[in-house]
């Protein structure tokens, strides 16, 4: 059998709720439908929640190998033991997963993106509404069998009747299958959250000197700041019972430093992405500002107004901006709804923070971002984008 689950929560942690399919083998019929809202919970959780009920009411419909499709990139690679289970919230809910697991044949873990995930996903957003599958307490419930006969489903088991037949048209609109989850800011669905790190302090950075494709460490307190950076970001995620699904970092050594103290922290993999390096200065590399103004004067004034002029030799930074949000839309596309902690430089998280904004290029030259400073927003499925922190240091 098939089963395709999900789980969400309304605040991350917030009101949360998990939905299942049970579907036959071909994915042409749906076997058992089960949903519940699960209280306060993160995403995370309900995610988890979604699979165990799925896996259960496989179990009820006697099935012997299931492949079970879910949307959290970081449940599927959990589940199917790449990635660590950290947290302690997770830890109790995988081990009840894996317990599920043995009891069958064989059983696969497969990602896929959220629209192919839409039934789940209705039932999880309904059970956030405060709805609820018909309760089995008192009687027993009517499922389909594979067959096509009648069983009945365990007592005491949230599962819902199934209605033999194909199932409803994958690219059915939100309306026709359920409401999404609605931000206060209007978007639907649940973002994908990126965690903007710049790196710590370098040598050239110290002297104000322009630090683009060159390849600095750390220094001392750069390494300092990353660590704080780091502790603080772990903190953020216990709280909040959240993990990242990845570190991204740009393939800077000052950047990777800072990403790598990161990674110890959350115990997420670090993955190194080219498209977040910084911008390339050209012939103003390792030069201070008042250095590359007498050396360029004209060509300087023009860059400082214009997101279409380059450096001599090195990169505009409309050409940074084209990079990074094709890596934007790369990242939302391959970690829907879930956390990523990008490490980069100023130019790059500026890009990200402009596009989430709808701003112009003239908040480029407006907005200050210091060392090793946190910076937080959301893209949502729908298109939609909120920023949420900016250039915050208070842990350094």
């Amino acid at each position: 059998m098939i089963v395709e689950a999900d789980g969400g929560s309304r605040g991350n942690p917030g009101p949360a709720g998990y939905g299942a399919v049970v579907l036959d083998a071909s994915g042409e019929t749906v076997l058992a439908e089960v949903f519940d809202g699960i209280g306060t919970a993160t995403n995370n959780v309900a995610e988890y929640r979604g699979l165990i009920a799925g896996l259960e009411a496989a179990g009820e419909l006697d099935a012997t190998e299931v492949d079970v499709r879910m949307d959290s990139k970081l449940v599927v690679e959990q589940m199917s033991g790449r990635w660590k289970v950290k947290h302690p919230s997770l830890q109790p809910l995988a081990e009840q997963a894996r317990e599920l697991v043995a009891e069958f044949d064989d059983v696969g873990f497969a990602w896929i993106p959220r629209a192919e995930n839409s039934r789940a996903d209705a039932l999880a957003n309904k059970a956030m509404d405060g709805g609820s599958s018909p309760s089995a307490v008192g009687g027993a419930v009517e499922t389909a069998d594979p067959s096509g006969a009648s069983t009945e489903a365990l007592s005491g088991r949230r599962i819902a009747q199934a209605v033999v037949g194909p199932v409803a048209n994958p690219d059915a609109t939100a309306e026709e299958t359920a409401a999404a989850t609605t931000a206060w800011t209007g978007q639907t669905g649940r973002p994908t959250r990126l965690i903007l790190l710049r790196h710590g302090q370098t040598e050239l950075s110290v002297h104000r000197r322009y630090s683009g494709h060159g390849d600095p460490e750390l220094t001392e307190l750069g390494q300092t700041q990353a660590a704080r950076a780091a502790r603080e970001i772990g903190a953020r995620m216990e709280h909040q019972e959240i993990e990242p699904a990845v570190i991204l970092s740009s393939p800077l050594r000052r950047a990777r430093q800072t990403a790598a103290a990161v990674a110890e922290i959350t115990e997420a993999p670090l993955q190194v992405r080219d498209r977040l390096i910084e911008t390339d200065f050209g012939g103003w590399e390792g030069l201070t500002f008042a250095e590359a103004r007498d050396r360029d004067p004209e060509l300087h004034a023009s860059w400082l107004s214009s997101a279409d002029v380059a450096p001599p030799g090195g990169e505009s930074f409309r050409a940074v901006g084209e990079r990074v949000a094709a890596e934007r839309e790369w990242i939302v596309s391959e970690f829907p709804g879930e956390t990523v902690v990008v490490v980069s430089h100023v130019t790059p998280i500026k890009m990200v923070l402009r596009d989430a904004l709808g701003a112009g290029d003239s908040i480029l030259f407006r907005l200050h971002l210091d060392l090793a400073s946190t910076n937080v927003a959301d893209f949502y499925p729908d298109g939609g984008s909120s920023v949420r922190l900016v250039n915050d240091t208070s842990y350094l």
